[in-house]
């Protein structure tokens, strides 16, 4: 028969206070099988009004880089041009690239001459020549350039077109349904568009890839060029080098879609991604996302909810093993995002996936444990085991039928 066990996982109220609100459910996930939902969940229905923001944007967006939970909206779902931020894509697939094993960021890619004729923003690749995937990447990231964004096309793709076409199924699997690529330069070419939400969400998918922040705090820095002949770049994201915690983002400007910037900063656990589409300056886009950090830092938090670190409070039944017990831990941190003064109702849920039974490896993974805020599931983690479990022998088995009868 299954058990359900309730396990009081050590005080996880954001207030600190542990309550019976704070008793949680520990399952076999055959009884309440995970589903393949989101950790979180992004909503529009968040009244923001009364946030005391004066933004110059046509359209203006504030997550929490890790939940995705909003803070602040205007014309977010707008549809307007977001010049090179589309590039945010172009880089998502890139990284895809190199974890499915098409290439490594030490390959030798040639460059077409196609590519090597884009205008706009470059770093004059030479046609023909061969360039590492790690240089072109740093190229796009630090100063756009478009001449890098065709090579990576082509040589994931094939070509831009099959690039571009691959660069919109992704904006459906993400959910960025106002969205519509036409290159993966963001030079101008009808139809394309996009909104502050789903640009939002694009890079909060591009900050999943790590290797990324390689790339985005790159102040300044010298492009090599097969000959010898090196580029000077420098990143067209000042808050890089003058907003503490800035670590990536990307700009964009034509004279369609105005200035633009999409930047992530971080300060202690708190990640925050603001937005800002349509700007008549540059210097206008830097202020207004620097106000937008501002605001965030100032009035959210991140508190730790279960940390990796430690051992769950309660260990997990096991069957047939030299122990009956084992203790499990979080394979990442738990966060639970709040604004300042709130008191959410946060909850955990362990899942095991089956009944726990010997043998079990250190750091096998039996299941997971599940974030709830608000009755809200916005994130999960897997459970791991913290020590190495054997299966019990017919000795262990006599022993234990030994010790019972003593005890009797």
């Amino acid at each position: 028969m299954k058990k359900f066990v309730n396990l009081l996982l050590g005080c996880i109220l954001i207030s600190g206070v542990c309550t019976k609100e704070a008793i949680n459910s520990y399952k076999n996930c055959d009884e309440t099988p995970i589903t393949a939902e989101a950790c979180f969940s992004l909503s529009e229905e968040k009244d923001t009004k009364s946030i005391p923001l004066s933004l110059k944007a046509k359209a203006a967006y504030i997550m929490d880089g890790d939940s995705g939970e909003l803070i602040y909206s205007q014309n977010a779902q707008e549809r307007l041009p977001i010049a090179s931020m589309c590039k945010i894509m172009t880089l998502i697939l890139s990284f895809e690239g190199i974890e499915e094993g098409k290439f490594t960021l030490s390959d030798e890619i040639q460059v077409s001459e196609r590519a090597a004729s884009m205008g706009g923003s470059q770093v004059f690749l030479e046609a023909n020549a061969k360039y590492p995937a790690k240089e072109l990447i740093k190229s796009i990231v630090v100063c756009s350039a478009n001449d890098s964004c065709v090579a990576m096309a082509e040589k994931i793709s094939g070509s831009e077109e099959a690039f571009t076409q691959a660069m919109n199924e992704k904006a459906k699997k993400l959910g960025a349904m106002n969205t519509l690529f036409a290159n993966c330069t963001g030079l101008p070419k009808e139809p394309q568009y996009s909104c502050a939400h789903d640009v939002a969400l694009m890079l909060k998918e591009l900050l999943t890839h790590k290797e990324y922040f390689e790339f985005g705090k790159v102040w300044m820095d010298k492009f090599q060029h097969p000959q010898g002949r090196y580029t000077e770049i420098s990143n067209t994201n000042k808050l890089v080098r003058f907003y503490d915690g800035c670590d990536g983002g990307k700009t964009g400007f034509t004279s369609q879609a105005g200035f633009c910037l999409a930047a992530t900063a971080k300060r202690d656990n708190l990640r925050i991604i603001s937005v800002v589409i349509g700007e008549k300056t540059s210097n206008e886009r830097f202020a207004d996302v620097r106000t937008m950090f501002d605001y965030a830092f100032a009035n959210y938090t991140q508190k730790i909810v279960v940390d990796s670190t430690q051992p769950l409070p309660e260990k997990i039944k096991v069957s047939g093993g030299k122990l009956d017990k084992v203790s499990v831990r979080a394979n990442k941190n738990l966060y639970a995002f709040s604004k300042r003064g709130d008191d959410p109702y946060i909850t955990t849920e362990v899942r095991l996936f089956n009944d726990v039974k010997a043998p079990l490896k250190k750091g096998e993974k039996i299941g997971e444990i599940v974030l709830y805020k608000n009755k809200v599931r916005i994130d999960c983690a897997d459970l791991l085991t913290c020590e190495k479990v054997e299966k019990a022998t017919v000795l262990d088995r006599f022993h234990d039928v030994a010790e019972e009868w003593t005890i009797r």
